[in-house]
């Protein structure tokens, strides 16, 4: 089993907003940009392949333009398009907290990483022993039907609780911040109120909302 005194103490960091990757969970990504076709031909020379997600804030708080929690993935796929294109698959690892950048002549940004706190990532896929499924499912319902959205519900219904909940949280169309939210629960299930918040919340347009299902 990996642990985190086998992970870098430094990651190249892609800031892309409202890219949310979690432990476990795979990401796909189109990589095009000169700055970070250079950072994937880097990073496949490495043992790791590791690339940290972070978000960039809304807003610079003290100067800050990134979000100090992020996640790993390692680059498990990828692909070169006819023009030039990568597709690439990060399947997420753990979370960690951005430390100072590191000054440098690569185009694009590399930070000290900590692991510390985020060893629960390394485990095991987690349940959640207090997940109403079918109470959930209905929410979801409501959601996608006020969306006009569709979905596959048998796949949905049969899901593991981990996959569910981390497939829904990166997928929907949340903003940034929500998103580092969900990235931030310190567990599956903490996580799964965050998310069912962000639901009822986008079904009743900010209203009062009568039964919660947290």
């Amino acid at each position: 089993m990996l642990h985190h005194s086998d992970l870098p103490d430094m990651l190249p960091v892609f800031p892309l907003p409202g890219a949310l990757l979690l432990p476990r969970a795979r990401l796909p990504l189109h990589f095009f940009e000169p700055r970070y076709l250079q950072m994937l031909e880097d990073v496949l020379k490495t043992r790791e392949r590791l690339i940290g997600m972070v978000q960039p804030r809304s807003a610079a708080v003290s100067g800050e333009k990134l979000h100090r929690i992020g996640c790993a993935g390692r680059v498990t796929q990828f692909s070169e398009t006819e023009d030039g294109r990568f597709l690439v698959t990060l399947t997420g690892v753990s979370r960690f907290r951005l430390g100072e950048e590191i000054e440098g002549f690569t185009p694009y940004r590399r930070h000290r990483v900590a692991w510390a706190g985020f060893e629960r990532d390394l485990g095991e896929s987690e349940t959640d022993p207090s997940f109403d499924r079918n109470r959930f499912l209905d929410l979801l319902e409501r959601f996608f039907s006020a969306k006009l959205l569709d979905t596959d519900w048998d796949t949905l219904r049969d899901a593991e609780d981990e996959l569910l909940i981390n497939s829904l949280s990166m997928l929907l169309d949340f903003e940034p911040e929500e998103k580092q939210a969900l990235l931030e629960a310190p567990c599956l299930s903490t996580r799964r109120e965050t998310l069912v918040t962000l639901l009822e919340f986008s079904i009743r347009g900010g209203g009062p909302e009568e039964e919660s299902l947290q």
